[in-house]
Parts: C-alpha cells; sequence; structure tokens
C-alpha cells in the first residue's frame, strides 16, 4: 500500500492558500476516484483508494505544516509500512516557479518545514516527492506571509491545471515508476 501524503494546513482559513498544494492535489486525485478525504485517522483526513490497481491512502495531516511527520510517522506505523519509498508527499516549493512540478525518488527538506518534519520522524530523507513551484514573480519580503497567502483569483484558472498535472503525475508514478513520470513531469 502507498502512503499519498498532501501537505497544507487544515480549515477553510488556508484553503486556497499557496501552502495547500499538497492539499489540493489529494482532493483531486479523490475526487477522480469518486472518494473525499473525511475520515479522521492518526491525526489526518484519509480514504483509501485504488490507483490502476495500486492500494493508496490518501492522506491530510491536520497537525499543520510544520508538524506534518507526527500524522505521517504515526499512519506508517498503523498500516505498517516498513518502507519509505511507499510514501508520497506532495508540497509546495518557493524556490521553484509557479506552475513547475519536480518529482524526485528522495533529497532533502529544501526548507519545506512540512517535508523536514516528516524527514525528523521518519528517520530518513528516502521517500518521494512531489513538488509544486509556487516562486513569486517579483521577490517578496517575507516567505512565510507569501505562502499563507491566497493564490490570486487570477492564477486559480492555472492553478487547477496544475493540480491537475501533478494528479496526473502521481498516477503515473503508482502505474509505472518514478523514472517514467520524472522524464514526463519535470
Amino acid at each position: 500500500m502507498w502512503l499519498i501524503v498532501g501537505l497544507g494546513n487544515p480549515g477553510p482559513k488556508y484553503e486556497w492558500t499557496r501552502h495547500n498544494c499538497g492539499f489540493l492535489v489529494i482532493d483531486e486525485l479523490a475526487r477522480r476516484a469518486g472518494r473525499e478525504v473525511r475520515t479522521p485517522e492518526c491525526q489526518s483526513l484519509t480514504t483509501r483508494v485504488m490507483i490502476d490497481g495500486q492500494q493508496a491512502l490518501l492522506v491530510k495531516p491536520q497537525t499543520f505544516m510544520n508538524l506534518s511527520g507526527v500524522a505521517v510517522a504515526a499512519l506508517t506505523q498503523k498500516h505498517e509500512i516498513a518502507d519509505a519509498a511507499n510514501v508520497l508527499v506532495i508540497s509546495d516549493d518557493l524556490a521553484l516557479p509557479f506552475g513547475k512540478l519536480r518529482i524526485r525518488p528522495k533529497g532533502s527538506a529544501g526548507g519545506q518545514n512540512g517535508l523536514k518534519s516528516i524527514i525528523a520522524k521518519l528517520g530518513t530523507q528516502d521517500f518521494p516527492r512531489l513538488r509544486l513551484g509556487i516562486a513569486p514573480e517579483h521577490a517578496t519580503g517575507n516567505a512565510s506571509d507569501f505562502v499563507l497567502a491566497e493564490f490570486p483569483k487570477k492564477d486559480r484558472g492555472a492553478l487547477a491545471e496544475i493540480v491537475t498535472q501533478a494528479a496526473d503525475a502521481v498516477e503515473a508514478i503508482l502505474t509505472k515508476d518514478i523514472a517514467s513520470a520524472m522524464s514526463k513531469y519535470n
């Protein structure tokens, strides 16, 4: 089984913020499966889906971004997922241009606090991740204010396309392999 974890912050206040890209992709994957992510489990909201024959648990941690690792570690224990290669994490990336996707089989947190928390709690960097670029067009004074701000309405159409493409990338990772997905979506 796969854990597919979208990073974000819970509640309507954060729904359309840049930091919630992971949640948006999880919701799209659930929509495609005719499901909703609403089952409370290990400080997360979850739902089980099948993606081309692969069983997956879609996860939206409710711990807030900086403590995402607490929920992810609890879920890996509960579902006996011993191999971190079966934990796919979807997050925003302030260093990537808006709309750019980057898939990696493992790596550092790159300054993303949710990834830092997961790395600390799992004790490894060896899990795949899909990052969605949210970098501003112009320099911004405060990164925290920027990631916690809502996407402007003018960007929502492009955001919908990016979320769709990211969900396609997740499906490619599960149904083909990460190398194929990287060559197609990076």
